[in-house]
């Protein structure tokens, strides 16, 4: 049975490598060396604990949803999970999820069935290393399988970045955990839409600023009133004057008495909130297309005065031009003539001897 994963129910319905209490309704097969879910689970369960086991794979209909209508939380984390197919978690009643600690390679989008899930909460730390998971988790977000979602764990997966409009099907999310990971930005983050959205945890990554479009989202959001953004590598230039602005503003940021600067070295270990315009020593941004289109237009007004202060005097001296041409046109044909003189001179053999001797 411990080669096969599952093994003969014991009386009452229970699997054999796992322990059950009726009372409870709670399952619990921990190290058990399964490598398959057991398919005997009892029809009373509502919490399973299925954890620490070498199991690999999640097919479809791994959990049979007919005989548990009232499995509500699932707990998968510590396996060695690495593809959860489509139906596979296609629950009636479940609620909370957590796939914490596996190594997925493959998530299907339609791990929770074609018609949607009331799943709540969903935890999925340390489980996304691999980048494509990352993208069939953002189009099952994105798809409206979870709209019923209102806590998502997503710390401790190395994320650098984030699909664009990951999180814009999920209205009725409240808590958001993305600590431990290595974000060096939200520029192509939306939060529009999370209007129930009360925490944000975003510490332990590598933001260095946040620009104004991002504090502007975060002004928008009514519920948000936790943002953690403790232990990030600040960068304290002339960027960060409105990400300053805004904490001393805001009552979002928890701890934000302790954020401090990361660089430049002479502002190292610089409390945000006691940073001024002296500190950074910014001069006014200068705006350089803005700039170059300025200097082209008053260039080619330049030159078309110029152009038309030559026409100008052209005009003028018309008639002093005209006789200009006149005397070059004829100082031309003159020597022109004088050329052609030569020239006959040279060609008639008869004139030759005269025009070489200097006494005729």
């Amino acid at each position: 049975p411990v080669l096969l994963g599952c093994g003969s129910a014991q009386p009452g319905g229970c699997p054999a490598l796992c322990e059950c209490s009726e009372p409870a309704k709670t399952v619990k097969c921990v190290n058990r060396n399964l490598t398959a879910v057991p398919p005997d689970l009892p029809p009373y369960v509502r919490s399973l604990f299925i954890t620490g086991n070498p199991l690999t794979d999640l097919p479809a209909g791994a959990f049979a949803a007919q005989r548990l209508p009232d499995l509500a939380s699932l707990n998968l984390s510590g396996n060695h999970l690495r593809t959860v197919e489509a139906g596979s978690l296609a629950l009636p009643a479940l609620r909370q999820l957590d796939l914490s600690g596996n190594a997925l390679v493959s998530f299907s989008p339609q791990a929770f069935g074609e018609g949607g899930s009331p799943l709540e909460e969903l935890a999925l730390r340390g489980a996304l290393r691999n980048h494509s998971v990352l993208l069939s988790l953002a189009a099952l977000l994105q798809s409206g399988a979870l709209r019923n979602l209102s806590r998502l764990e997503l710390a401790d997966n190395g994320l650098v970045l984030l699909p664009a409009g990951m999180f814009s099907a999920l209205p009725a999310l409240r808590q958001l955990d993305l600590s431990n990971n290595s974000l060096v930005g939200l520029r192509n983050v939306s939060f529009q839409g999370l209007g129930q959205l009360q925490s944000l945890n975003l510490s332990d990554n590598s933001l260095s600023v946040l620009w104004n479009s991002t504090l502007a989202q975060f002004r928008s959001l009514p519920a948000l009133r936790h943002i953690v953004l403790g232990h990030n590598t600040w960068v304290c230039d002339c960027a960060i004057e409105d990400l300053v602005s805004w904490l001393k503003e805001s009552d979002q940021v928890e701890g934000k008495e302790a954020l401090t600067c990361a660089s430049p070295d002479k502002m190292l270990g610089k409390a945000l909130l006691k940073i001024n315009g002296s500190d950074l020593n910014c001069s006014p941004s200068i705006d350089l297309p803005s700039q170059l289109q300025t200097s082209y237009v008053f260039l080619g007004i330049v030159l078309a005065l110029i152009g038309a202060i030559f026409l100008l005097v052209l005009y003028l001296n018309r008639k002093g031009i005209k006789k200009w041409m006149h005397n070059i046109r004829d100082a031309c044909r003159d020597h022109m003539e004088g050329y052609h003189y030569r020239y006959e001179i040279n060609a008639d053999p008869r004139l030759t001897n005269l025009s070489s001797n200097s006494d005729v």
